[in-house]
């Protein structure tokens, strides 16, 4: 008799653990308008020229913001379990910081908590398909998540979808399920889908991960997808790679170099200033050489950092070029790596901050997809 309370309390646990989550609790969201979160958070910035000269730039969220932004977070969870608990820690409120918050400035924030893939868990997930990211309970989180924020937040609304790895393997799954062909997708003004590879066929834009929603090729262009993953130009991706590749025949990695659709020469990169990224931190770069110490959360090095698309044996990719100072008289390098011991892991690339390479480049798209798609609107 023992033995079977003991199986029918866990049976019981495991049931409770897969339930539902309530979406219309406000604990639920990490982001959501209306109150204060984990989107409230300083992104005051220092800009490093190449001749080691400073000044600060301001940031504030746009409060009239006529677009929608719905990010799915990747994978940071530091819970021991292999999904996570709705329970934001510092992990979950660290990525927002990183990789969402900056968006405020030209939408409407909303980020779900959901029962994700845990670090732990993803030990597991490495040793098979990378696509069960996508499925399982997580998948069912989001998509409980995104259906409540249509039927009581959208409002007719145009939306952005951001997701970064776990969180876009995610949302390629839910605009496959939800969006592609549907009539909801002219409410779509893109989606970024950064650090996990998006299947098109080779030379094409659109046919593969999705049948009717195209890759964007230009800041004006609505209803299509910024995908791409980045490696340094010097440590290109390997035959292992784990991003950037298709094993099906004909069809290959998709790479939208956001620099270039947003019509820069060079990326805007926003770093920490404290070395953190998504889920690990490293020690901080002397972002100046000499001079007043850099008080402010986060550094951005404008001339540094140069990226484009590019294709090698193994992979289509953002390939990301440093260009250093002569004078040295800001930090040459950045950090960003996963690293074994003292090497780099090159499989991985630059994804812990896949995102902080072309944060600025992401937000100025935002900003013109959205008057694009209001053009679009009142005609």
């Amino acid at each position: 008799m023992s033995a079977f309370r003991t199986l029918a309390g866990l049976l019981l646990a495991v049931a409770a653990y897969a339930a539902p989550n309530d979406y219309s609790d406000a604990k639920s969201w990490l982001c959501r308008p209306g109150g204060h979160d984990a989107c409230d958070v300083d992104l005051t910035t220092t800009i490093v020229t190449a001749d080691g000269k400073t000044s600060q730039e301001v940031w504030t969220a746009d409060a009239n913001a006529p677009i929608d932004c719905f990010y799915v977070y990747p994978t940071v969870s530091t819970d021991a379990t292999p999904n996570s608990d709705m329970n934001a820690d510092p992990a979950e409120m660290n990525v927002i910081r990183q990789q969402f918050a900056r968006f405020g400035s030209k939408c409407r924030r909303y980020a779900p908590m959901y029962r994700q893939v845990t670090l732990a868990g993803l030990r597991t997930v490495l040793t098979g398909d990378v696509s069960s990211l996508e499925r399982g309970m997580a998948y069912d989180d989001v998509l409980d998540a995104w259906k409540y924020y249509l039927a009581h937040d959208n409002q007719g609304r145009g939306f952005v979808l951001i997701g970064h790895s776990q969180g876009s393997f995610i949302l390629q799954h839910l605009i496959r399920d939800e969006i592609d062909g549907k009539p909801i997708q002219a409410r779509m003004v893109s989606a970024i889908l950064a650090g996990a590879t998006l299947e098109v066929p080779k030379g094409k834009d659109v046919g593969g991960g999705f049948k009717n929603i195209p890759l964007c090729k230009s800041a004006s262009q609505t209803a299509c997808v910024i995908a791409y993953s980045a490696f340094r130009s010097t440590l290109p991706p390997p035959a292992n790679t784990l991003f950037g590749k298709s094993a099906k025949e004909g069809m290959a990695g998709a790479c939208v170099n956001p620099v270039a659709l947003a019509g820069n020469a060079e990326a805007h990169a926003y770093m920490a200033t404290d070395g953190q990224t998504i889920t690990a931190k490293y020690p901080p770069k002397p972002w100046v050489t000499s001079g007043d110490k850099i008080e402010t959360p986060w550094v951005s090095v404008p001339g540094l950092i140069t990226a484009r698309s590019a294709t090698n044996d193994n992979a289509t990719f953002l390939e990301i070029t440093l260009h250093p100072d002569a004078g040295g008289k800001r930090a040459a390098d950045i950090t960003g790596d996963i690293m074994f011991g003292t090497m780099p892991v090159a499989n991985w690339g630059l994804h812990l901050i896949d995102m902080n390479l072309v944060m600025g480049d992401l937000v100025d798209i935002v900003g013109q997809q959205a008057k694009a798609y209001a053009a679009k609107a009142r005609k």
